[in-house]
C-alpha cells in the first residue's frame, strides 16, 4: 500500500506551522507520531495535498510544572510522559492510563497531542484529560485560545480545532493532596483499543468525604462521556463507601449511549461501563485514603 502523492513541509517553529495551515487549510495534514495518520494515508482514507511535519518543532516537546499541575507540549512522546517522574508525581491518572496506550513501540512514536487531536472514541487520553478538567491551548493566525477538554471533543474523530489551528499545550490543573486516581479498561488483547475504559479521580477532605470528583469514560460513544456531574451530585460531601459507588456506577451505565459494532454490542459496553466505573471509583477512593 502506498499513500497518495503530497507535498511535504518541514517547519521548525509553531508559528511556521500556523502559517502553513493558514495557507493550505483543509488541504494540509499534520504529521507528529504518525501512528494514526500513516495508516490512513496508506489506505488512502486521507488525501492531503500538503503534509506538515511537526517533528522539528522542538518548542512543542516538553513536560513542566504549572501552578501545582502540569503543562505538556503537544509533541511530547507518550513514552516520555509515561517515564516522567513529574507526570507520576502530579498526574498519577495520566501515568497509569498512558501505560495502556497500544504497545511500547506505539508509545515511542505516538504523541500526547496527536492522540487528543485525532479524537478516537476508544482512545485513553481523551477520557483522561476530560476527567482531569484539562485545558487545551490552541494556536491559530489570530493568536491563542484555550478550551476545556469537554468543549474540545465534539464527536467521532472530531474536535473544535479549526483547519488553521494547532494544538500546542495540554494543561492539567492541580488536584488536592488527598486525591486518588485510577484508570480501568477492558480490551480483547493487551495493546488493543479499549472496548470500554474509565478514568476516575476522587479528592477527599480531612473527614474522608468527597470534595471533588472527576469521571470520564471512553468507548461508550463518539466522544468521551463526561460523568463528572453525576459523580459530583452523588458523592460530594459523602463518604465514598461501596453502596454509594455501586449506585453511581449504575447511574453512569444507564446514562451512556454506546453503539454496537464488530467489537461489542451496546448492551455489553453498558455492562462494562458499570463494572469498570465501580472498579475505578473504588481504586481511586482507596488510593485517596492512602491504601494501594
Amino acid at each position: 500500500m502506498k499513500p497518495p502523492p503530497f507535498a511535504y513541509a518541514d517547519p521548525h517553529s509553531a508559528d511556521e506551522v500556523v502559517a502553513l495551515l493558514a495557507q493550505h487549510g483543509d488541504e494540509a495534514k499534520l504529521l507528529a507520531g504518525g501512528q494514526s495518520l500513516v495508516p490512513l494515508l496508506n489506505f488512502r482514507l486521507a488525501r492531503p495535498r500538503v503534509l506538515v511535519d511537526l517533528n522539528r518543532v522542538a518548542e512543542l516537546d516538553f513536560v513542566r510544572p504549572l501552578d501545582g499541575g502540569l503543562a505538556i507540549g503537544a509533541l511530547t512522546r507518550q513514552r516520555a510522559a509515561e517515564r516522567s517522574s513529574l507526570v507520576a508525581e502530579r498526574s498519577p491518572l495520566l501515568a497509569e492510563a498512558i501505560r495502556q496506550v497500544g504497545h511500547v513501540q506505539i508509545r515511542n512514536r505516538g504523541t500526547v497531542g496527536g492522540s487528543l487531536a485525532h479524537a478516537d472514541p476508544a482512545a485513553e487520553l481523551p477520557a483522561v484529560v476530560t476527567a482531569l478538567e484539562a485545558r487545551l491551548r490552541l494556536r491559530g493566525p489570530a493568536g491563542e485560545r484555550t478550551l476545556s477538554a469537554d468543549d474540545f471533543f465534539l464527536g467521532y474523530l472530531s474536535t473544535a480545532l479549526r483547519p488553521d489551528e494547532l494544538l500546542v499545550t495540554v494543561e492539567l490543573p492541580a488536584w488536592p493532596a488527598r486525591a486518588g486516581a485510577s484508570f480501568q479498561e477492558f480490551s480483547r488483547r493487551p495493546g488493543d483499543f479499549a472496548i470500554v475504559g474509565v478514568a476516575a479521580t476522587l479528592a477527599l477532605d480531612a473527614d474522608g468525604r468527597v470534595e471533588r470528583a472527576g469521571l470520564a469514560l471512553t468507548g461508550v460513544g463518539g466522544r468521551p462521556f463526561n460523568a463528572a456531574a453525576l459523580a459530583d451530585g452523588a458523592l460530594r460531601g459523602q463518604a465514598p463507601d461501596d453502596a454509594r459507588l455501586d449506585a453511581l456506577a449504575a447511574r453512569v451505565a444507564a446514562a451512556v449511549e454506546p453503539d454496537s459494532d464488530l467489537q461489542a454490542p451496546a448492551d455489553y459496553r453498558r455492562h462494562l461501563a458499570r463494572v469498570l466505573t465501580r472498579r475505578a471509583l473504588r481504586a481511586a477512593a482507596d488510593r485517596a485514603r492512602g491504601k494501594e
